[in-house]
C-alpha cells in the first residue's frame, strides 16, 4: 500500500457547538495554517447531549446533531475543494449502554434470539442481562408501587424497558420481572453483578464482539461506505487494546480499505513498540509527546524537585509502590466485576488440571497478582504465544509469585494462557488481556498519577512518573524507529494537561528554586494551614500550568480540576462519596492563591512563565521537524492552557485566531513551520535525525545528502543568530530553526 503522509492534522472536537457547519465555515482558515487534514472526532449517532461523541447508540447513522449525512458530505466536498483531506475517529471497541440504543433494545425484547445478541459483548451463561438502572433496590422500588407494566413496556420514573414477546399478562411484577431477559438492579451492583464487557471502568459503554466478521461488517457499514465514497481518507481507531484480537481486526479492516491508512491509539510502555503483524501505518503519537517533554527537562532540577518534593509532603514511596497498590485499590473497587469475571472463567479453565485444583480464593488471588505484575496494557495472544507474548507473561508469572505462599495457581494460568488450548482457557486470555489494559489506565493515569505528584509533566498518558528524562542516545535510538506516518502529538482531549501548559511545568525542572519559593509562598496563606501538603503542591503546579492574569475564569477551572483530582486520587475523597470539606479547604486555598499572585506578582512566577513559554516553543518546533508528522490540537496552535477534560474541551476562539498573528505569536511560528513543512516534504520524510543535549539546551538535527536543518533550543542567548526562525525570550533563552543548503541559505 502507498500511504498519504499528511503535511499536518487538525484535531477537531465536534459537539458543543462545533457541528458540520461549523467545520466548514473554518476550511479556509484551515487552510491557510498548513495543515493537510481535518482529524474529526466520531460523528456517529451518539447519546442524547453527548460532549464527546464515544458514546455511539447508532454506528450506521451519522449524528443529527452534528448536521446529519448531507451536512457531513457537504463538509467533505467543502474540504475537498480546499485540498483538504478527513481523517475520521472510529470507536469498534464499545457502543452505549443505553436504551437509546436500538441494537440493545432489540436484545432487551429479544434476549438470546436477538439478532443482535451476538454483538455485544454479553455473558449469557451468567443469566438475564444486568442493568443497573435503579435508584434503589429493586424490592423497595417493587414495594412503593412504582414499576408500571402495560401495552409491552415495563416503566419506572421516564424509562421504558421493553418486555419479552410471550410475557405473562399478570399484575405480579416481580414474576413478570423474572419472565425477561434482562434484570433491573439497583446501580452500585455494577461492581459486583454486571454481565457485560464495560470500557475500563464505565457501565454505561458495552463492548462490542468485532472479532465476530459479521459484527464487524454491521458496525463497519458506514465507515467503509463513506470511505469507499472517498468522502473519508484515512481512520483512525479508538483503544485498540480492548478488542478480542487487534490483529486479526486489522488485517480485517485493510482487506476491506486496502489503500487506506489507519493509525491506532495505542499506549506504548517503555521500549515497547507496535507488533510488527499489525496493518497499520503507525500510532496517534502519546510516546512522542513523552520524549519531547523527556527532552526539554532538566535533570539536575529533577533531582532538586524530588529533595523539595519530599521534604514538603513527607512522601516516602517510589512510584513503582505507588502503582502497585493503586492496582490493588482498583481491583478491589472499580474493577471489582472485572476481577470476579475472571476468577470464574479460570475456574472453568483450570477444571480437570492435573497440576492444581485450586478453589476461588486462590484463584482470585492468582488473578490478582499476574493483573498487578503486568507492566504494559496488555500481550496479544490468541491461539498460542508468540515469542515476545511468552517472555512477556513469564516474566510477570515470575514477579507475580513473588510473596505469595505457593505459585503454582500463578504458574498454572501463565501457562494456560501461553498455550490456550481449550474453549475456556481462550476465553480465560481474551479477557484478561483485555482487563490488564483497563487495569493499567485506570491505576497509573486516574489514581497513582494523581497521588505520586512530584512533577506532573511526566505524569501523562504513555508517559512514566519515574522517567521524567532521557539520554540523547534514548532519544536519537527512538526516533530512529519512527516513521514519516507516524502522529507527533502533544495535546490532546485525553492528555492531562495541554502541551503550553506541560512546558509552564518543565519550567520548574530548569528553575526549582523558582517553583519552591513559589510553593512556600503559597504555605505562608492562612487557608494553607486546613490542606494535606501533597495537594498544595499539586495545586501550585496546576494553578502555574493555567495562570493567565484572570482570577475568577481561572480560580473556576481550577477548582473544577481540584475536584477531579482529589476524587481520581482515591485517598479520602471519592466520586461515590466526596470529601467536601477537604475538597472546600482546597479550593480556598486556590482561590487565595491566585490572588496573591493578582496582587503581589513574584518574581519567581515571572522567571517561570518565561521560561515555559520559551520551552513551549522549543515543543512546538520538534513537534513540527522530528521525524513523523504533526498533530495540532484545535486552538493550540495559537497557545493553549489546559488542565485534562473536560477543561481541554472548552470553546476556541477561530474569530481571534484567523487574525493577523504578531510575527513573535505561536501561530505565526505554527504557519512557518508548515509552511516548510509543505516545501521540504522530501527533506523531512526521508532525512537523517541526531539529538544532541548538553546542559545549555538541546539540538535536533536532520540530514539528508548536502542538506540539514537544525532545531535549537538554549538556556541561554546562543553565541550566533543565523538567519532562519528566530526568537529570544524575556529569561535570556533562545529557539530557533534553520535549513540550510550547501550554496544558499533560505529564509523561513
Amino acid at each position: 500500500m502507498t500511504t498519504f503522509i499528511p503535511t499536518a492534522t487538525y484535531r477537531i472536537q465536534l459537539r458543543d457547538g462545533v457541528d458540520f457547519a461549523r467545520v466548514t465555515s473554518l476550511l479556509p482558515y484551515l487552510k491557510t495554517l498548513g495543515v493537510s487534514h481535518l482529524y474529526l472526532s466520531p460523528i456517529f449517532m451518539a447519546q442524547t447531549g453527548s460532549t464527546h461523541g464515544y458514546d455511539i447508540t447508532d454506528p450506521t447513522r451519522i449524528d443529527p446533531a452534528l448536521g446529519n449525512r448531507e451536512g457531513f458530505e457537504a463538509l467533505a466536498r467543502a474540504a475537498k475543494a480546499q485540498g483538504l483531506g478527513i481523517i475520521l475517529d472510529i470507536v469498534p471497541n464499545h457502543t452505549a449502554f443505553t436504551l437509546e440504543n436500538p441494537w440493545l433494545l432489540d436484545v432487551l425484547k429479544h434476549g438470546r434470539d436477538s439478532r443482535y445478541a451476538r454483538h455485544f459483548d454479553i455473558d449469557w451463561d451468567a443469566g438475564p442481562l444486568v442493568l443497573p438502572f435503579l435508584p434503589e433496590p429493586f424490592e423497595k422500588i417493587l414495594a412503593e408501587d412504582t414499576f408500571r407494566a402495560s401495552d409491552g413496556t415495563w416503566s419506572f420514573g421516564d424509562v421504558s424497558l421493553p418486555l419479552a414477546d410471550g410475557s405473562p399478562e399478570t399484575e405480579d411484577l416481580r414474576s413478570l420481572h423474572e419472565a425477561q431477559h434482562w434484570r433491573l438492579v439497583h446501580f452500585d451492583q455494577e461492581r459486583d453483578g454486571i454481565t457485560h464487557r464495560r470500557f475500563f471502568n464505565v457501565t454505561s459503554l458495552i463492548g462490542m464482539r468485532v472479532e465476530d466478521p459479521q459484527v464487524c461488517e454491521d458496525t463497519h457499514s458506514l465507515i467503509l461506505e463513506l470511505v469507499r465514497s472517498s468522502l473519508v481518507q484515512g481512520l483512525r481507531v479508538d483503544h485498540i487494546d480492548g478488542l478480542a484480537d487487534p490483529e486479526t481486526y486489522l488485517q480485517w479492516l485493510h482487506a476491506a480499505l486496502p489503500d487506506t491508512p489507519v493509525w491506532v491509539e495505542k499506549i506504548l510502555v517503555g521500549d515497547e513498540t507496535l507488533p510488527p503483524e499489525w496493518e497499520t501505518v503507525g500510532t496517534t503519537g502519546y510516546e512522542a509527546a513523552r520524549l519531547i517533554a523527556r527532552m526539554l527537562t532538566d535533570p539536575a532540577g529533577i533531582e532538586a524537585l524530588d529533595g523539595l518534593w519530599r521534604q514538603a509532603t513527607g512522601i516516602e514511596t517510589d512510584f513503582r509502590a505507588e502503582l502497585r497498590q493503586a492496582k490493588l485499590d482498583v481491583l478491589d473497587n472499580e474493577l471489582a466485576a472485572e476481577r470476579r469475571q475472571l476468577a470464574d472463567m479460570a475456574a472453568a479453565a483450570t477444571k480437570g488440571s492435573p497440576v492444581a485444583e485450586p478453589g476461588p480464593e486462590s484463584l482470585r488471588e492468582a488473578i490478582t497478582a499476574l493483573l498487578v505484575a503486568m507492566p504494559r496494557y496488555r500481550s496479544y495472544v490468541t491461539d498460542t504465544a508468540r515469542p515476545g507474548d511468552r517472555e512477556l507473561l513469564r516474566a510477570v508469572a515470575d514477579q507475580a509469585a513473588e510473596g505469595l505462599r505457593s505459585r503454582v495457581v500463578v504458574d498454572l494460568l501463565a501457562d494456560l494462557m501461553m498455550d490456550p488450548r481449550t474453549d475456556e482457557a481462550r476465553a480465560l486470555v481474551c479477557r484478561f488481556q483485555q482487563v490488564s489494559g483497563a487495569l493499567l489506565a485506570k491505576a497509573q493515569e486516574d489514581t497513582a498519577g494523581f497521588r505520586w505528584t512530584r512533577y506532573l509533566p511526566a505524569n501523562e498518558v504513555g508517559a512514566e512518573p519515574d522517567e521524567p528524562t532521557v539520554t540523547a542516545e534514548e532519544a536519537e535510538a527512538f526516533l530512529a524507529r519512527r516513521r514519516p506516518s507516524d502522529m507527533t502529538l502533544v495535546s490532546t482531549h485525553d492528555t492531562k494537561r495541554s502541551g503550553d501548559s506541560r512546558m509552564r511545568l518543565v519550567a520548574t525542572s530548569h528553575l526549582p528554586q523558582a517553583f519552591m519559593a513559589l510553593y512556600e509562598g503559597a504555605c505562608a496563606l492562612p487557608s494553607a494551614e486546613a490542606v494535606e501538603p501533597r495537594w498544595r503542591w499539586y495545586i501550585v503546579q496546576s494553578a502555574l500550568a493555567i495562570w493567565n492574569g484572570d482570577v475568577d475564569h481561572t480560580s473556576e477551572r481550577l477548582n473544577r480540576h481540584i475536584e477531579k483530582a482529589m476524587r481520581e486520587a482515591k485517598l479520602t475523597s471519592f466520586w461515590s462519596n466526596p470529601d467536601n470539606a477537604a475538597e472546600a479547604a482546597a479550593h480556598a486555598f486556590a482561590g487565595d492563591l491566585l490572588d496573591q499572585w493578582h496582587r503581589a506578582p513574584d518574581p519567581a512566577l515571572q522567571s517561570l512563565l518565561d521560561r515555559g513559554e520559551a520551552l513551549a516553543f522549543a515543543q512546538l518546533s520538534l513537534q513540527m521537524l522530528m521525524p513523523g508528522f504533526p498533530d495540532i490540537y484545535r486552538g493550540d496552535e495559537g497557545g493553549l492552557l489546559a488542565l485534562t477534560d473536560p477543561d481541554n474541551r472548552l470553546p476556541v476562539d477561530w474569530d481571534t485566531l484567523s487574525a493577523r498573528p504578531d510575527p513573535d505569536a505561536k501561530l505565526n511560528w505554527t504557519r512557518q513551520l508548515l509552511s516548510l513543512r509543505q516545501r521540504h516534504e522530501g527533506f523531512l520524510r526521508d532525512a537523517d535525525t541526531s539529538v544532541r543535549m548538553d546542559e545549555t539546551g538541546i539540538r535536533l538535527f536532520r540530514t539528508l545528502g548536502d542538506q540539514h536543518l537544525l532545531a535549537e533550543f538554549s538556556s541561554r542567548p546562543l553565541a550566533r543568530n543565523a538567519e532562519g526562525l528566530s526568537r529570544a525570550f524575556r529569561d535570556g533563552s533562545h529557539v530557533q530553526v534553520t535549513l540550510n543548503p550547501v550554496r544558499t541559505q533560505e529564509n523561513i
